[in-house]
């Protein structure tokens, strides 16, 4: 199984291509807008320059993986031979339904069919195609090249076969695979965005300011990044879409986001890749500044000095 087709150029995508290249797959990288893919491969390229620059990787090394990279922008081209698709879209049912209708209708009877998804039911997605046994859940950790869990998500259809042959995929990237069950936000999401929630519910309710809260959760629970600002770094739009899909499928108004987060995203406020949520990158993307619209709000209530 060496031919892999990727499923959209974005984030998740450049990052799921460059890993499959460069551990030798021949990756086809899809994306309806030439533009995209042209952002993915300068996406891809960077990356494998700073690797090259840390001596993690030689300069042999890029060159190899940019080779194994070829792009498309016909859907049915692009996944011709492969024996392998991971689909990266935008966190949306409907165009992820519409995406595997077409990958059932175009892919060889033989290729698995996955979904990079992060929330959305496995079960619901394999359905819409003739082959549900071969559609599995491929859930990278963004940035896909660092993070090393994958999370594997069997459908209610899915075989024992295509779950072992991911598997051993996942193993071969220099991963860690982990079964999780097809219930809405996997493991992952189910714990991570309600603290993202929470969080931005207490900033919304005015209980601190943004770098208080992320400092908090920095200095006092050892993680790495605050919960404002990796809400920042994955999407302000991705959260809202995964919360949306758990608070539909639980019924269980603890997932309903925060008005706060619905007005961002309304704003287009969508974080580093909009260049403003909670902090502005307008500088620099390192979160160094807060947005103004806090700073404004907020040290007038707690006499803050940013």
């Amino acid at each position: 199984m060496k031919n892999i087709a990727v499923i959209g150029a974005g984030t998740m995508g450049n990052g799921i291509a460059h890993t499959f290249a460069q551990f030798d797959y021949k990756v086809q990288l899809i994306d309806l807008s030439e533009n995209s893919l042209k952002k993915g491969m300068a996406t891809i390229t960077k990356n494998l320059d700073r690797m090259v620059a840390k001596e993690r990787i030689t300069e042999e090394d890029k060159q190899r993986t940019l080779n194994n990279i070829t792009t498309y922008t016909s859907l049915q081209e692009g996944v011709e031979y492969a024996s392998l698709v991971v689909e990266a879209a935008t966190e949306n049912l409907d165009l992820k339904l519409n995406i595997f209708k077409d990958l059932d209708k175009f892919c060889p009877e033989d290729a698995i069919l996955a979904s990079n998804t992060s929330s959305i039911s496995i079960t619901q997605i394999a359905a819409v195609t003739s082959r549900p046994e071969m559609v599995i859940g491929m859930h990278f950790m963004n940035p896909v090249p660092v993070m090393k869990l994958v999370e594997i998500i069997k459908g209610y259809n899915t075989c024992q076969e295509t779950y072992d042959i991911v598997k051993a995929i996942t193993e071969k990237l220099n991963k860690t695979p982990v079964e999780v069950n097809d219930y809405p936000g996997f493991v992952a999401n189910r714990i991570l965005m309600p603290m993202i929630n929470e969080a931005i519910e207490t900033l919304y309710n005015g209980v601190a300011g943004v770098q208080e809260i992320d400092t908090v959760m920095k200095l006092g629970m050892a993680h790495p990044m605050g919960p404002l600002q990796l809400a920042d770094f994955i999407g302000l739009d991705v959260c809202l879409s995964i919360l949306n899909v758990m608070h539909d499928g639980f019924k269980n108004p603890k997932y309903a986001p925060c008005p706060l987060l619905v007005n961002m995203v309304s704003a287009g406020k969508l974080g580093i890749k909009s260049g403003e949520g909670f902090y502005d990158y307008s500088g620099s993307r390192r979160a160094e500044n807060v947005s103004k619209q806090f700073i404004l709000f907020y040290s007038s209530i707690f006499k803050i000095k940013y």
